[in-house]
């Protein structure tokens, strides 16, 4: 199997192609960075990282997977395309993904090569769904926000609407530690969810709510605990209700761990700082050299956390399902992503089109979720009555 990621110099991407690399049975990554300098540093950390992993388990072979570089502009489809040719599976870890999403699919419809990413800006997934019809035409098989949130999200999800008789409310929340993940990508994209009116379900029919509006207080599994929650822009109210018949409510709530750092993202959207893409270009340069000093304010917390709460009835009474996780925030996003990744290439009876993870015939949760864990990423579950 021949994997190539763009986006695979960023934390994530570099993640999903050590993730990949392990596996048996992959023969070939590439790391596809906007430099060469870029993807070759990439390029040097998962090697070393691969040999570390196998000299703890006392092996003194080199891994059976080549991984080598590239760079590529994404916005140049038929580079792009002509890259995901030499591969048997494409995957998107290029962020902010309502810049790159778009060409990605785009590419890979032209390619006609699968294609899987972590996109989690909900106007980029509706702008990846709108390729359905040529996605299908080429024969295409497109995963879209197979990560943590939208991904694992989702997956959670369905997994509870399928040990229920009807789900009416699909409640998710996730806290991000802004101190893991302080690259670009991932700062362009918080200014995005935090801005103007976003995506959510109620009542049967999709609205728009204000960006950090509505907060609460969830508690997420320990070390964790309780993290200030509120509306962001992304994808599950999107597509959840399109995929679980009859549900009425779908919310999406998500923090920053960092109080300091949570209101400064809420008060800089509620200001309209960050409406275009060029505002939060500028104002991105501005604030990351202090997020790593901000993110210690009040104490460091490097992990993230995901909670889904799925409300229905089961035998005529009323009952809830309830799943969570902590773990990095490259391990929630990037082992997911592999995982999609695999699951493409090993299923040649998989959906055409562009899909969301939990449409029919999409991974199934409880081997997904198997598999997560034995890469180190646990989900716990419980019922309410």
């Amino acid at each position: 199997m021949r994997f190539v990621v763009f986006g695979g110099s960023g934390d994530m991407g570099r993640r999903a192609c050590l993730e990949l690399a392990r596996t048996p049975g992959v023969e070939h990554v590439t790391v596809v960075g906007r430099s060469l300098e870029s993807a070759r540093r990439a390029q040097l950390r998962i090697v070393e990282a691969l040999a570390t992993a196998e000299q703890r388990r006392g092996e003194s072979r080199r891994s059976a997977c080549e991984v080598t570089t590239a760079a590529v502009d994404a916005a140049d489809r038929d580079a792009a395309a002509a890259l995901m040719t030499e591969h048997d599976v494409a995957v998107g870890a290029l962020g902010p993904f309502y810049l790159y999403e778009e060409p990605l699919v785009r590419a890979a419809i032209a390619a006609r090569k699968p294609y899987v990413s972590i996109c989690d800006d909900a106007d980029a997934t509706a702008a990846a769904l709108a390729l359905d019809d040529a996605a299908r035409a080429a024969g295409v098989s497109v995963l879209t926000g197979m990560g943590w949130t939208p991904g694992l999200s989702n997956i959670l999800a369905r997994r509870a609407a399928a040990q229920l008789d009807a789900v009416k409310a699909v409640h998710i929340a996730w806290a991000g530690s802004a101190g893991q993940a302080p690259g670009p990508a991932v700062v362009l994209h918080t200014m995005h969810i935090f801005s103007g009116r976003v995506i959510s379900f109620a009542g049967g029919k999709h609205v728009r709510v204000k960006a950090g509006g509505e907060p609460e207080q969830v508690r997420f599994p320990a070390p964790l605990g309780p993290v200030t929650v509120c509306h962001v822009g992304h994808p599950e109210p999107l597509t959840l209700p399109q995929h679980l018949p009859g549900v009425e409510v779908v919310t999406l709530k998500g923090g920053v761990v960092e109080p300091l750092l949570h209101q400064l993202a809420v008060w800089t959207g509620r200001l309209g700082l960050t409406a275009s893409h060029g505002r939060r270009r500028f104002l991105a340069r501005l604030l990351r050299p202090l997020i790593p000093p901000l993110s210690r304010v009040g104490g460091r917390q490097d992990l993230s956390g995901l909670v889904v709460r799925v409300e229905g009835r089961k035998d005529g009474r009323p009952r809830a399902i309830v799943s969570a996780c902590v773990a990095s925030i490259d391990a929630l996003t990037s082992v997911p992503l592999a995982l999609g990744a695999l699951w493409l290439a090993r299923n040649p009876g998989r959906p055409v089109g562009v899909f969301p993870p939990e449409a029919a015939g999409g991974p199934d949760p409880e081997e997904f979720l198997a598999q997560l864990e034995e890469r180190g990423v646990s989900v716990v579950h419980s019922v309410e009555a």
